[in-house]
């Protein structure tokens, strides 16, 4: 490979598994590296048929062969054999990211033990499963990497948000132990932290807010992330997919441990 070939990601014959990925965040990084040749298994919590009709979508798009596998990311089992059924289908695991996340807020007096668990379960024990399956089948081939979906929470906290902040810093120090327990394997473990990212899932916030004050929804969507976001604007979706396939590259093979803000400054503050 040339050096004018190192910032070129390619992705051909690749396998990636993304967990939570059939909208949203996970969505955009499967299409993202799909576009650069990968095959990808996606996951979700959808009916089989469902995610298949997902699937079936996005190979059209982009001429790659993409499947899906349900799994509730709280079930150990069933995150380890996420990364089984890739490998079964593919042959292989070279990627992986753990993206599957939910959100539950309330003072911490209030909240429910069984809400605790379950976002716990779903955003930080999940990772520790598929990542556990997922390395040695990397180390087969010494290379593979592995991009965990953080969070400006990974960084810093808010109010009412224990369990989601809790989980996504324990996420960041996953990310350093098993960056460095593999630092020699040609496997790579990094998390992504994103700000507010403009996904259907906020979209009824942005209405609401303008529906309020009386203002068009680009005022709004200011308005929402401008307390915590200097750039007052939204992340992408595709952003956050582009940064992923960076870390696929060859340019990226000495980024390993590291947690890369998405914040449009939120946590430079």
């Amino acid at each position: 490979m040339g050096k004018d070939d190192i910032m070129t990601p390619d992705l051909n014959g690749r396998a990636a598994v993304i967990t939570g990925s059939t909208s949203g965040i996970g969505h955009a990084i499967a299409a993202a590296m799909a576009a650069s040749g990968a095959r990808i298994m996606l996951n979700g919590i959808e009916s089989r048929a469902e995610g298949e009709a997902v699937a079936e979508r996005l190979a059209k798009v982009y001429s790659s062969d993409i499947r899906y596998t349900p799994a509730d990311m709280a079930d150990p089992e069933a995150a380890s054999g996420l990364v089984e059924d890739t490998y079964a289908a593919f042959g292989r695991v070279d990627v992986l990211v753990n993206n599957a996340g939910i959100q539950y807020t309330a003072p911490i007096e209030e909240f429910p033990p069984e809400q605790w668990d379950r976002i716990l379960a779903v955003m930080l024990t999940s990772s520790f499963h598929t990542t556990r399956t997922a390395v040695p089948r990397m180390r087969e081939n010494a290379w593979g990497r592995i991009i965990n979906i953080s969070s400006a929470h990974g960084r810093v906290a808010s109010p009412n948000k224990s369990a989601y902040v809790s989980a996504k810093h324990g996420l960041v120090g996953l990310t350093r132990v098993v960056a460095l327990e593999n630092a020699g394997n040609g496997i790579t473990s990094n998390a992504i932290c994103p700000g507010w990212v403009e996904t259907p899932l906020i979209r009824p916030q942005i209405e609401a807010l303008a529906e309020r004050d009386g203002i068009d929804i680009e005022a709004a969507k200011v308005e929402l992330v401008r307390h915590k976001q200097p750039s007052q604007r939204f992340v992408q979706p595709e952003q956050i997919g582009a940064m992923a396939v960076f870390l696929c590259s060859d340019a990226a093979s000495q980024i390993t441990g590291t947690e890369l803000s998405v914040d449009g400054g939120w946590t430079a503050q």
